[in-house]
């Protein structure tokens, strides 16, 4: 297998490009032969596709895209590049059973199929999500350790002040909270009584590789995960290779980030399918995954739960899966915000979307994930509920529970309601929801029910 040597290596010397060419003369149109020549046509009437053929096209293109097209360094203006070979072994020798976790809360993370049996890992919290200051980031840490019982690993929000000042990437604010969340997300969990739950998109707070590495001393183990991504599409900057290099040396566990982009250089849904299953190929080799985590997501919606996105991750989330022992999440984003009867909507259908396709999950972005204090534990809480409800559904039933669904939502996406804050959805004292909360969380457990899901918590 390759190493952060071998990587760094071609990262120097590989052939040389101007990124402005390697978007529009190398990616673009590689993408565009590919999606031709294996007939990749996107069907908005099936948001979960049950065309096992469709699916195995979309991973030889995705093979093939990622042998012609490689992996873009804009520091050295060099593409890293691999032989069809490499990227055979590779496949043949990447993880398939990555631990995280320590303790009664180790587990394995198992690769799944299509309508498997197999529940999925729920990776769940905040999804990077901004909070405003550090007790409400202890509160919320606190609230998914306790009252998130299907969490099998956490997400943590991002702190965007510390005594007071904004935080600024690159400055030691940066540094020193990073180096503050670490022990914080820590001693939360540990007085939750989970000590041992892994965090695996640490350091959320961190922008740069220095912030990212310092912060990592003060809390984190080699069973935890580090979330370290691509830009868009297929490039990796020397920053998130030196990250590669701290995390390896560690001998701990790179939770390989993408999120190809419809709207963007993959065009529309076809695209971002294909270039989906080529980021799994750099996830294995230029990132040196212990599991990938995509979120392809919408351009001018900045969510993941419109129609077109919905496809192409279910088809690209069975090719995958369909192809590959690899382990993979996909994470989601709704629209809309807590306390909102569309949340739950996008929710249900972005979870049954993933699952049944044989994905893993990671939930806790609402409302776009941009605005702070924008999320409480009730929304990844339904989305760990949703996601083992699904677990062995057939895809054609799946497909008319997720078409459902989107008819109650997907005209108000672009008008999405913000929703409540945490302080307005969460008694932080009681650590419990509000009693308004609970009813509208009941009420539309009792909708979605109607649409298909059979719940089982």
């Amino acid at each position: 297998m390759f190493t952060i040597f071998d990587i760094t290596e071609r990262a120097l010397n590989g052939p040389l490009c101007s990124e402005k060419d390697f978007d529009l003369k190398i990616f673009v149109p590689e993408l565009r032969r590919v999606i031709k020549k294996y007939d990749i046509k996107y069907d908005p009437e099936n948001p979960i596709p049950s065309d096992d053929d469709l699916a195995d096209r979309i991973f030889k293109a995705g093979v093939e895209l990622y042998s012609k097209v490689g992996t873009y360094c804009p520091d050295t203006e060099r593409i890293i590049k691999f032989t069809d070979e490499e990227i055979d072994q590779a496949l043949k020798l990447a993880p398939s059973r990555p631990v995280f976790g320590e303790g009664k809360e180790a587990k394995e993370l198992i690769s799944r199929k299509p309508e498997s049996d197999i529940p999925p890992w729920c990776f769940i919290g905040a999804g990077g999500a901004a909070v405003s200051n550090m007790e409400l980031f202890v509160s919320i840490m606190e609230a998914y350790g306790g009252f998130l019982s299907l969490a099998n690993s956490i997400t943590t929000p991002t702190i965007i002040e510390i005594n007071g000042s904004l935080i600024r990437a690159g400055s030691p604010l940066e540094v020193m909270a990073c180096i503050k969340s670490s022990a914080l997300a820590r001693e939360a969990l540990r007085s939750s009584g989970r000590p041992g739950l892994p965090i695996m998109n640490s350091i959320a707070t961190a922008v740069t590789d220095t912030a990212k590495i310092a912060g990592s001393q003060f809390g984190l183990r080699p069973s935890d995960g580090w979330l370290i991504g691509t830009s868009s599409e297929l490039k990796v900057e020397f920053q998130r290779l030196n990250e590669i290099a701290y995390v390896s040396s560690l001998g701990g566990n790179i939770v390989a980030e993408t999120a190809p982009i419809l709207g963007g250089y993959c065009g529309g849904p076809e695209g971002v399918a294909v270039t989906n299953a080529a980021y799994h190929l750099n996830c294995i080799m230029t990132m040196q995954g212990s599991c990938q985590l995509s979120f392809p997501f919408h351009y001018s919606s900045n969510c993941t739960t419109t129609r077109d996105v919905l496809w192409a991750v279910s088809i690209s989330s069975q090719a995958i899966s369909r192809n590959s022992h690899f382990p993979f999440f996909i994470l989601s984003y709704t629209a809309s915000g807590p306390m909102t009867k569309m949340c739950f909507y996008e929710i249900a259908a972005a979870i049954t979307t993933s699952v049944v396709s044989g994905a893993s999950i990671e939930f806790g972005g609402v409302a776009k994930a941009t605005a702070a204090d924008f999320f409480t534990p009730m929304e990844p809480k339904f989305a760990s509920e949703v996601a083992h409800s699904v677990v062995g559904l057939k895809r054609k039933d799946a497909n008319v529970i997720v078409k459902r669904l989107l008819v109650k939502y997907e005209d108000q996406i672009i008008n999405a309601p913000l929703g409540k804050k945490y302080k307005e959805c969460w008694d932080i004292k009681a650590k419990s929801p509000l009693p308004e909360y609970i009813d509208l969380y009941e009420d539309v457990k009792k909708e979605i029910s109607k649409c298909g899901l059979k719940f089982k918590y």
